[in-house]
Protein backbone atom coordinates (compact mmCIF):
# COMPACT_ATOMS: atom_id res chain seq x y z
CA UNK A 1 0.00 0.00 0.00
CA UNK A 2 1.10 3.57 -0.54
CA UNK A 3 2.14 5.92 2.35
CA UNK A 4 1.59 9.53 2.00
CA UNK A 5 3.49 11.60 5.02
CA UNK A 6 1.76 14.40 5.15
CA UNK A 7 -0.34 16.72 7.25
CA UNK A 8 -4.14 18.11 6.87
CA UNK A 9 -3.13 21.40 6.83
CA UNK A 10 -0.56 21.10 3.86
CA UNK A 11 -2.30 22.52 0.94
CA UNK A 12 0.19 20.30 -1.23
CA UNK A 13 -0.23 17.50 0.53
CA UNK A 14 -4.47 17.78 -0.31
CA UNK A 15 -4.28 17.88 -3.57
CA UNK A 16 -2.63 14.64 -3.94
CA UNK A 17 -4.92 13.15 -1.52
CA UNK A 18 -7.86 14.52 -3.92
CA UNK A 19 -6.04 12.28 -6.18
CA UNK A 20 -5.56 9.37 -4.31
CA UNK A 21 -9.47 9.34 -3.42
CA UNK A 22 -10.76 9.99 -6.88
CA UNK A 23 -8.63 7.43 -8.47
CA UNK A 24 -9.93 5.00 -5.71
CA UNK A 25 -6.27 4.17 -4.83
CA UNK A 26 -5.17 2.23 -1.21
CA UNK A 27 -3.10 4.36 1.12
CA UNK A 28 -1.85 5.08 4.02
CA UNK A 29 -1.81 8.78 6.03
CA UNK A 30 1.35 9.21 7.83
CA UNK A 31 0.60 12.68 9.58
CA UNK A 32 3.90 14.12 9.89
CA UNK A 33 3.96 16.43 13.55
CA UNK A 34 4.70 19.51 11.86
CA UNK A 35 4.22 21.53 15.27
CA UNK A 36 6.73 19.71 16.58
CA UNK A 37 9.23 19.94 13.71
CA UNK A 38 9.05 16.10 13.10
CA UNK A 39 9.67 17.14 9.50
CA UNK A 40 13.26 18.14 10.40
CA UNK A 41 14.18 15.09 11.97
CA UNK A 42 17.25 13.20 10.31
CA UNK A 43 14.29 10.36 10.31
CA UNK A 44 12.30 11.94 7.57
CA UNK A 45 15.31 14.08 5.76
CA UNK A 46 15.88 10.46 4.61
CA UNK A 47 12.98 10.50 2.92
CA UNK A 48 12.97 13.86 2.24
CA UNK A 49 15.77 16.42 1.73
CA UNK A 50 14.06 19.35 1.89
CA UNK A 51 12.42 18.74 5.43
CA UNK A 52 8.35 19.35 3.84
CA UNK A 53 5.23 17.25 2.88
CA UNK A 54 3.97 15.44 1.42
CA UNK A 55 6.09 12.93 0.25
CA UNK A 56 4.87 9.57 -1.30
CA UNK A 57 6.22 6.48 -0.60
CA UNK A 58 6.08 2.96 -2.67
CA UNK A 59 7.94 0.31 -1.73
CA UNK A 60 11.19 2.19 -1.10
CA UNK A 61 10.59 4.45 -3.64
CA UNK A 62 10.11 7.88 -2.55
CA UNK A 63 8.76 11.28 -4.30
CA UNK A 64 8.44 14.38 -2.49
CA UNK A 65 6.89 17.47 -4.90
CA UNK A 66 3.38 16.76 -5.15
CA UNK A 67 3.03 17.89 -9.07
CA UNK A 68 5.41 15.03 -9.55
CA UNK A 69 3.29 12.56 -7.42
CA UNK A 70 0.17 13.78 -9.40
CA UNK A 71 2.09 12.99 -12.54
CA UNK A 72 3.57 9.62 -11.00
CA UNK A 73 0.04 8.39 -9.83
CA UNK A 74 -1.25 9.18 -13.04
CA UNK A 75 1.31 6.47 -14.79
CA UNK A 76 0.96 3.91 -11.76
CA UNK A 77 -2.96 4.09 -11.82
CA UNK A 78 -4.12 4.98 -15.78
CA UNK A 79 -7.95 5.11 -14.65
CA UNK A 80 -10.14 6.53 -13.87
CA UNK A 81 -8.04 8.94 -15.92
CA UNK A 82 -6.78 12.53 -14.54
CA UNK A 83 -5.11 13.21 -17.79
CA UNK A 84 -6.21 13.03 -21.52
CA UNK A 85 -4.98 10.91 -23.89
CA UNK A 86 -4.31 13.03 -26.54
CA UNK A 87 -0.31 14.82 -26.24
CA UNK A 88 -1.86 18.26 -26.66
CA UNK A 89 -3.99 17.93 -23.63
CA UNK A 90 -1.56 16.09 -21.05
CA UNK A 91 0.89 18.73 -21.92
CA UNK A 92 -1.94 21.22 -21.01
CA UNK A 93 -2.40 19.85 -18.10
CA UNK A 94 1.10 19.85 -17.58
CA UNK A 95 1.20 23.95 -18.05
CA UNK A 96 -1.49 24.56 -15.75
CA UNK A 97 0.42 22.53 -12.60
CA UNK A 98 3.35 24.34 -13.13
CA UNK A 99 1.32 27.76 -14.13
CA UNK A 100 -0.95 27.04 -10.08
CA UNK A 101 2.70 26.08 -8.69
CA UNK A 102 4.39 29.02 -9.77
CA UNK A 103 2.01 31.93 -9.86
CA UNK A 104 -0.96 30.61 -7.34
CA UNK A 105 0.99 28.94 -4.50
CA UNK A 106 3.52 31.50 -3.48
CA UNK A 107 1.11 34.44 -3.13
CA UNK A 108 -1.46 32.12 -1.75
CA UNK A 109 0.94 30.59 1.11
CA UNK A 110 1.49 34.47 2.48
CA UNK A 111 -2.13 34.88 3.00
CA UNK A 112 -2.78 31.84 3.87
CA UNK A 113 -0.10 31.19 6.48
CA UNK A 114 -0.90 34.50 8.16
CA UNK A 115 -4.54 34.66 8.20
CA UNK A 116 -4.76 31.05 9.67
CA UNK A 117 -2.22 31.04 12.20
CA UNK A 118 -1.10 34.67 13.30
CA UNK A 119 -3.55 37.22 14.67
CA UNK A 120 -4.64 39.93 12.82
CA UNK A 121 -2.07 42.90 14.62
CA UNK A 122 0.65 40.82 12.95
CA UNK A 123 -0.01 40.14 9.95
CA UNK A 124 1.80 41.93 7.00
CA UNK A 125 -0.74 44.00 5.78
CA UNK A 126 1.11 45.13 2.89
CA UNK A 127 2.97 41.71 2.01
CA UNK A 128 -0.81 40.20 1.97
CA UNK A 129 -2.43 42.84 -0.29
CA UNK A 130 0.27 42.85 -3.00
CA UNK A 131 -0.39 38.54 -2.58
CA UNK A 132 -3.76 39.17 -3.65
CA UNK A 133 -3.09 41.62 -6.23
CA UNK A 134 -1.23 38.72 -7.89
CA UNK A 135 -3.71 35.99 -7.46
CA UNK A 136 -6.36 38.50 -8.68
CA UNK A 137 -3.88 38.81 -11.67
CA UNK A 138 -3.74 35.29 -12.25
CA UNK A 139 -7.37 34.51 -11.87
CA UNK A 140 -8.02 36.67 -15.21
CA UNK A 141 -5.97 34.75 -16.97
CA UNK A 142 -7.55 31.31 -15.33
CA UNK A 143 -10.60 32.67 -16.35
CA UNK A 144 -9.74 32.94 -20.07
CA UNK A 145 -8.81 29.54 -19.91
CA UNK A 146 -12.34 28.58 -18.89
CA UNK A 147 -13.84 30.78 -21.05
CA UNK A 148 -16.49 28.33 -22.80
CA UNK A 149 -15.78 25.26 -20.59
CA UNK A 150 -16.18 24.05 -17.36
CA UNK A 151 -12.67 22.96 -16.68
CA UNK A 152 -9.38 24.29 -17.29
CA UNK A 153 -8.25 21.37 -20.02
CA UNK A 154 -10.65 19.78 -22.76
CA UNK A 155 -13.72 20.74 -20.39
CA UNK A 156 -13.28 17.65 -18.04
CA UNK A 157 -11.93 17.13 -14.70
CA UNK A 158 -8.01 16.79 -14.52
CA UNK A 159 -5.36 17.04 -12.18
CA UNK A 160 -5.38 20.50 -13.46
CA UNK A 161 -8.36 21.59 -11.41
CA UNK A 162 -6.69 19.13 -8.69
CA UNK A 163 -4.18 21.40 -8.35
CA UNK A 164 -5.98 24.21 -7.36
CA UNK A 165 -8.36 22.83 -4.93
CA UNK A 166 -6.78 23.78 -1.46
CA UNK A 167 -5.89 26.92 -3.01
CA UNK A 168 -9.43 27.62 -4.24
CA UNK A 169 -10.71 26.47 -0.49
CA UNK A 170 -9.62 29.35 0.78
CA UNK A 171 -10.05 32.09 -2.06
CA UNK A 172 -12.40 34.31 0.15
CA UNK A 173 -9.24 34.81 2.54
CA UNK A 174 -7.50 35.62 -1.16
CA UNK A 175 -9.63 38.30 -2.68
CA UNK A 176 -12.47 40.06 -2.53
CA UNK A 177 -14.85 37.82 -3.79
CA UNK A 178 -17.23 40.62 -5.49
CA UNK A 179 -14.04 40.65 -8.01
CA UNK A 180 -13.65 37.23 -9.04
CA UNK A 181 -14.81 36.09 -12.37
CA UNK A 182 -17.77 34.50 -13.00
CA UNK A 183 -16.68 31.57 -14.66
CA UNK A 184 -13.48 31.30 -11.74
CA UNK A 185 -16.36 31.35 -9.16
CA UNK A 186 -18.62 28.56 -10.71
CA UNK A 187 -15.57 26.37 -11.75
CA UNK A 188 -14.65 26.75 -7.83
CA UNK A 189 -17.79 26.10 -6.32
CA UNK A 190 -17.80 23.06 -8.46
CA UNK A 191 -14.53 21.89 -7.89
CA UNK A 192 -15.06 21.98 -3.97
CA UNK A 193 -18.27 19.92 -3.81
CA UNK A 194 -16.58 17.22 -5.11
CA UNK A 195 -16.90 14.25 -2.46
CA UNK A 196 -12.89 14.12 -2.64
CA UNK A 197 -12.60 17.97 -1.92
CA UNK A 198 -15.37 17.94 1.09
CA UNK A 199 -13.53 14.54 2.62
CA UNK A 200 -10.70 16.55 2.70
CA UNK A 201 -10.91 19.66 4.09
CA UNK A 202 -8.47 20.41 7.13
CA UNK A 203 -9.94 21.07 10.42
CA UNK A 204 -8.85 24.36 10.89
Amino acid sequence: MLRLHSHPFSTFGRRVEIALIEKNVPYERVEIDLAGRQHKTPEYKAINPYSRVPTLEDHGFYLYESSAILQYLEAEHPEPALTPADSKGRAKVDMHLRLCDGQMAGPAGVIIFQKRFFPEAKWNLDSIAKASKDIAAHLEIVSQALEGQDYLVNDRYTLADIAYIPFLHFLPLMVDPATVPANVAKWSAQLLARPSSQQTIPAK
